[in-house]
């Protein structure tokens, strides 16, 4: 079976490792002349990065290039990439990373055109439709992690340094003209990363999938994905080098992505105030904060996870069952038990869980959660009790 497609679900999709080669066709398509290309300060130091700038250089000979995005990027990441874009006179965003540089390129391009500050379109009630439409940039995503998804996102997740918050950028233009996933792009990822980007895709499925309204095609994509990550997160960290599950694994990660426009829950309520004030990455914070999450919404959630267990083929096909695979494969794939064992403690509980209530996820967690309740889930998980 080929693993290379065009899909054209929630945007256009290349997939298929190799296709990195189409970049300039793909720049030409949406009549961009002089790219800015975005990336992390990471990956700016990887040969991948050289492939995609040779790439761009000779088509492009004056494309840009915005390489210093930080792992949990703010506001004066974004403001800096527009300046850069708004000097160099360029007619397009062409991002590639992880989730951190996808959201920056993505805000870029929102904001290319635009006379209000970054703030004024956080996704609360209808901020979005005071976006100047005609000054959004065409944009390309190029994801190099199988985690977080940003690549189908239409909203980008910023930092406000000042307020010491993750903000939730939107308007559904942010959503990229064309997705070009490259599963070979994915093979230099170090284990650890694989492990905490491809349980961030499986939450991104989990809570999308646990959500209570209504979006039964969501619902369905969610259940795949799960069992996707399942069936290939092990072997992917095993083999970083396997394109099966290289490709299955960045699948996994994009449909997570698009099935939690149903919601996403209290999981990521938490992990967002977590990745402002700890600096921690964003999926490890997701993988040590599922099970605990996952407990507390037990009453809620019970009887649909045995079925998404009976799905993704565990032996045990209950709640009890489907957590402690929850566990067994966080252990396998070293990933930190507690948040004291990453250097958190618990002397900002108390901000963490006002946060969280405050944070937009919080709408999709299955009950309602008090800032009391995610202070203690808080605790719970600084002390590793399960």
């Amino acid at each position: 079976m080929s693993l290379s497609a065009n899909w054209n679900y929630p945007t256009a999709i290349r997939f298929g490792a190799g296709r990195i080669k189409e970049l300039p066709q793909l720049c030409a398509e949406l009549h961009m002349k002089k790219p800015l290309l975005v990336t992390d300060s990471g990956l700016a130091k990887l040969p991948v990065l050289d492939e995609v700038k040779a790439l761009l250089q000779a088509a492009y000979p004056d494309y840009g290039l915005f390489d210093s995005v930080r792992p949990n990027p703010g506001g004066s990441d974004v403001n800096r990439g527009v300046e850069l874009y708004r000097s160099g006179g360029h007619d397009g965003v062409v991002s590639i990373g992880g989730g951190s540089a996808l959201d920056v390129g993505k805000a870029i391009a929102l904001m290319a055109g635009q006379q209000r500050p970054l703030w004024d379109f956080e996704d609360v009630g209808d901020n979005w439709t005071r976006v100047n439409t005609a000054g959004v940039a065409p944009s390309i995503a190029i994801p190099t992690t199988s985690g977080t998804g940003s690549e189908v996102g239409r909203a980008s997740l910023i930092i406000d340094e000042e307020a010491h918050r993750k903000v939730i950028i939107f308007h559904p233009l942010m959503l990229p003209k064309i997705v070009l996933a490259d599963p070979a792009l994915t093979v230099g990822l170090p284990r650890h990363l694989t492990a905490a980007t491809g349980i961030d895709a499986f939450v991104h499925n989990l809570e999308a999938y646990c959500s209570p309204f209504y979006h039964p095609m969501a619902q369905g994509v969610a259940l795949e994905g799960m069992k996707l990550v399942h069936d290939n997160l092990p072997q992917a960290c095993a083999d970083g080098t396997d394109i099966v599950a290289r490709s299955n694994m960045l699948a996994a990660s994009i449909m997570g992505a698009t099935a939690f426009q149903k919601g996403l829950g209290g999981v990521h309520a938490l992990s967002h105030p977590i990745g402002a004030v700890f600096d921690t990455h964003h999926g490890l914070a997701n993988a040590i904060m599922l099970p605990y999450v996952l407990v507390r919404n037990r009453e809620a959630i019970e009887a649909r996870l045995s079925d998404a267990a009976r799905y993704i083929g565990l032996q045990d096909a209950s709640f009890t069952g489907f957590l402690d695979w929850i566990l067994r494969l966080r252990a396998d794939l070293n990933i930190p038990h507690s948040l004291s064992d990453i250097g958190i403690d618990d002397s900002r509980a108390a901000d963490i869980g006002a946060a969280a209530k405050l944070d937009p996820s919080d709408g999709g967690n299955p009950i309602n959660l008090t800032p009391a309740d995610y202070t203690a889930i808080f605790i719970a998980a600084v002390k590793g009790i399960v």
